[in-house]
């Protein structure tokens, strides 16, 4: 119909999420980035693993876990780096960690400290 509006469609939730989080705790997006970054490494050894003919089943053993456990992990779960570390080197692959500045941010205080001079 002319001259009648289109409402406006709600954020979707994810962006709702990602905005409440970020400001409860500048730092969530960096946290989410690197989440991002381990799945990604996750399903590049998952590859590698598929690529070299090898099963689940025997990096689950390679690893003392279960094969359901590996199918987690690759399926994208969030690991600790020394879980990612064990499948790495149960896929016969090494990972190489490095540690880059990140920018200079203010940190809140905590409260009740006093300012020192």
């Amino acid at each position: 119909m002319p001259g009648r509006r289109r409402r406006r469609e709600p954020a979707d939730f994810l962006d709702e999420l990602m905005t409440e989080f970020t400001r409860e705790d500048p730092r969530f997006p960096e946290l989410v980035r690197a989440a991002e970054q381990r799945q990604r490494l996750l399903r590049a050894l998952a590859g590698v693993r598929e690529k070299a003919g090898v099963s689940q089943t025997d990096i689950a053993s390679v690893m003392q876990t279960s094969q359901s456990a590996i199918a987690r992990l690759e399926g994208g779960g969030d690991a600790k780096l020394s879980t990612i570390d064990r499948f790495a080197t149960a896929v016969g692959k090494r990972v190489e960690w490095r540690i880059r500045s990140a920018p200079r941010r203010r940190h809140p205080r905590r409260k009740g400290a006093e300012r020192r001079r």
